[in-house]
């Protein structure tokens, strides 16, 4: 644990400028050491962080569930894209051939990394929710859904609410098959779709995808995987998978914000009317009527974020050359944070499946304490990024943490080590123990203590 002391006789501004500054060398160790393990490194490995304590301390990011610090040679990549900037496609000049290239190879890169099989598209969108919506959009008329209260509201929200069964939550491997053959049993002839949650976005779990598929393909019903929190820390393989499309986010899987995928089977998209209409899907407008392009075009209207497609490319690329060596980073550390918590008194993990494999996610709830504080207090005493709430799946934690209930999950990646475990689990003790360190007060933005000494202000970027 990296820790560097503040004089305390600065004033505020001048404490943060110090943490900021002081922050680099602090962490820099623990980059290298990373780089030496084998392990990808991401940009935030140099981030020190001012505590309550007149303390700055290496970041301990366990909210890679929600957002992922961004690659290395992702940003690398970003940066040389853009200093060849230009639109793709039908550009005759040099920075837009050369973008254009780096754009289909990107599509390439993408559909090598989930296993596509010939005649699938892949297709760049703004992130999962986009991605799944633009699958909505495409479904043959009067088509039924089948679809977990359990998933993420990005999977159960956007079908035609008339044409969609909603499952319940299930308790096992086993209740989750049977709740799917027993709905389908009762569906009525016709096309028929399932979504399928990859992992839990709230405890981790990894569904069972290929059981579940099986039981689809029984009854002649298409499958798409969510795989926002799957395609991070798992091997995706469209065919051995069986399921015909998948989506997931940049932003989750090491690249920025603003760019997703959904790969698949083209017939439905090919068939269905453009998500964007606009320039770069058309094939030819005339005055009374317009030719559509096929393929990926069709549904990727206007001018495409390339650079978000490009930086997607890179970290797939990044994440199959290093995936045993991830795996067992992540699944070492998850072992050790999870025994780690469940050894402490007022906490109690929530689980949903029960006995799962698991993508390094713990969710958890202290007794007597708000989860919104708990967070709070780790981050100001200890540097520690968790996140507290409903997770985007209401349904969810209605039926596994209470009704209305929060939580907090701990989700770890590649910008964590075992330190930051280490830190995670005493704090938490340490908190319940002893409380927090400073006196909290709760206001409609949430907990704050009014004797915190730091001034976490930055400077506009620009």
């Amino acid at each position: 644990m990296s820790i560097i002391s503040i004089d305390p006789e600065q004033d505020a501004t001048e404490q943060h400028e110090t943490a900021r500054q002081l922050g680099v060398p602090a962490a820099g160790t623990h980059r290298k050491r990373k780089a030496a393990d084998g392990l990808p490194r991401t940009v935030s490995a140099d981030l020190g962080v001012p505590t309550v304590h007149h303390t700055v301390t290496d970041y301990a990011n366990f909210d890679h569930g929600a957002t992922t610090p961004a690659l290395v040679a992702v940003a690398e990549a970003a940066e040389q894209v853009q200093r060849r900037y230009g639109s793709v496609h039908r550009g005759a000049g040099y920075a837009s051939q050369v973008t254009t290239g780096w754009f289909e190879a990107a599509r390439a890169q993408v559909a090598d990394f989930v296993g596509a099989r010939s005649g699938d598209e892949v297709v760049f969108t703004r992130n999962t929710t986009d991605a799944l919506r633009l699958l909505a959009h495409c479904l043959p008329r009067d088509t039924q859904v089948f679809a977990w209260e359990s998933a993420h509201h990005a999977a159960l929200l956007p079908w035609a609410q008339d044409r969609t069964t909603r499952l319940p939550v299930p308790t096992s491997e086993q209740h989750a098959i049977q709740l799917l053959r027993e709905a389908l049993e009762r569906s009525p002839e016709g096309e028929r779709l399932v979504v399928i949650t990859g992992a839990c976005n709230v405890t981790g779990e990894i569904w069972p995808v290929t059981e579940l598929v099986a039981v689809a393909r029984e009854f002649g019903a298409r499958t798409v995987l969510d795989a926002a929190q799957y395609a991070p820390h798992v091997e995706i393989d469209l065919d051995v998978l069986g399921v015909d499309w998948v989506a997931f986010s940049g932003h989750k899987l090491y690249a920025p914000y603003g760019a997703g995928v959904l790969a698949g089977r083209s017939d439905w998209l090919d068939a269905a009317e453009p998500y964007l209409p606009a320039g770069g899907a058309t094939s030819r407008v005339h005055h009374d009527h317009t030719q559509w392009q096929l393929g990926p075009a069709r549904h990727e209207g206007g001018t495409p974020n390339a650079v978000g497609a490009i930086t997607i490319a890179a970290a797939c690329a990044t994440l199959q050359t290093h995936r045993a060596t991830i795996g067992a980073h992540e699944a070492q550390l998850h072992g050790r944070l999870r025994a780690g918590l469940a050894a402490i008194d007022r906490v109690s993990i929530v689980e949903v499946l029960g006995d799962r494999p698991n993508v390094g996610v713990v969710t958890f709830t202290v007794e007597g304490y708000d989860p919104s504080l708990v967070s709070q207090v780790l981050a100001d005493e200890d540097a520690i990024a968790v996140r507290d709430g409903r997770f985007c799946a209401h349904l969810l934690c209605d039926a596994v943490v209470g009704d209305g209930a929060c939580a907090i999950r701990a989700s770890l990646g590649l910008a964590t080590n075992g330190e930051h475990v280490d830190r995670l689990v005493a704090a938490v003790r340490r908190l319940v123990e002893h409380g927090p360190a400073l006196s909290y007060v709760h206001t409609d933005e949430g907990w704050s203590a009014p004797a915190d000494p730091r001034d976490l202000s930055e400077p506009l970027p620009w």
